[in-house]
């Protein structure tokens, strides 16, 4: 299945690309967004991604667009180093598409989907550790929290235990070796959504940070966002929209009784730092969903810069689940 970018035309408008502008697509994928993008003259733009396997698309763009398209290897929380690295001083647009794309779960080699038996990996880049690292070596309790917190997984805890039981015969290489697990712990009953869905999803987000990834992006791309420049952003499920959601409405709107960033004393001080195109998340249109039915969980919500000083927050963490780093020291 070819890769086509959700919500094109929406993201596009909500951008308001001018001549001239810089624009920053920190999820690139198959480049949909960044070629409809160059499509205005005189716009330069940077891409980003962690993903090498997205190198055959860059090379297209640059044999299209020249000088005027540029990529760097790297996470979307890296934004700040990348827009450094091309001697910009700021950026009048941002846009992430947040989430696993089609490219990712159609290639079972990923590991992506339980839908395709392949080896239990996960990861967006080519390093850290893995999803199978991850079931193999955490303990009944981080794996409970993460299943809990990323998967909104009600049986998280049969779910970890069962792993732990059965990791104890033979260690979990596979998609198919997991699902098939998870299916039995989970599936009584099971009819619309596969019982192994909220674990992978969960499993899926720990290896690759993506809340703490989203959090931090949103952080820096406020912090070099030119006044008047935009941020798009698409997520896909609830966790991501929500922390999207938080991001926006704390810096647009004025806090009745403070919040954990204003002191109330101060509330009536509030700058701020982004006004809201729209209150409300937009949706896909019902002849996107039609053609490319993976669109349905779409939300798209956008901001513009305003001349405010960047609020002062640190990215989301759960309590209970262990950071890469202590995983990767196990191996």
């Amino acid at each position: 299945m070819s890769h086509a970018p959700v919500m094109l035309d929406e993201v596009c408008a909500a951008l308001d690309v001018r001549d001239g502008s810089r624009i920053v697509d920190c999820t690139f994928g198959a480049g949909g967004y960044s070629r409809a993008i160059l499509a205005h003259e005189g716009v330069s733009l940077l891409g980003l991604d962690r993903d090498p396997t997205v190198m055959p698309h860059v090379e297209q763009l640059r044999d299209a667009f020249g000088a005027r398209f540029s990529f760097v290897q790297t996470p979307f929380s890296g934004l700040e180093a990348a827009i450094a690295s091309q001697g910009w001083d700021g950026v009048e647009g941002v846009v992430l598409d947040v989430g696993v794309s089609s490219m990712q779960i159609d290639n079972a080699e990923r590991g992506f989907s339980f839908m395709r038996n392949g080896p239990l990996d996960m990861r967006m880049s080519d390093s850290g550790p893995t999803a199978a690292d991850a079931v193999n070596l955490l303990s009944a309790q981080e794996l409970t929290s993460i299943f809990r917190n990323y998967g909104e997984e009600r049986g998280a805890r049969r779910a970890a235990a069962a792993i732990v039981a059965a990791r104890a015969d033979a260690p979990f290489t596979t998609t198919g070796a997991l699902a098939e697990l998870l299916a039995n712990v989970l599936g009584a009953g099971w009819q619309k959504i596969h019982p192994a869905t909220r674990v992978f999803q969960a499993l899926r987000i720990y290896v690759n940070d993506e809340l703490g990834e989203l959090s931090r992006a949103l952080l820096a791309a406020e912090r070099v966002l030119v006044p008047t420049g935009r941020l798009v952003v698409v997520a896909f499920h609830s966790l991501e929209d929500r922390i999207v959601k938080q991001f926006f409405r704390e810096r647009a709107e004025q806090p009745s009784q403070g919040s954990r960033h204003i002191p109330q004393d101060s509330a009536a001080e509030f700058a701020p730092s982004f006004s809201l195109l729209s209150r409300k998340a937009i949706k896909p249109g019902e002849a996107e969903v039609s053609k490319n039915p993976r669109a349905r969980s779409a939300r798209l919500r956008a901001g513009v810069r305003e001349d405010a000083a960047p609020f002062s927050t640190q990215p989301v963490g759960f309590a209970g689940i262990p950071d890469l780093d202590t995983l990767e020291a196990m191996i």
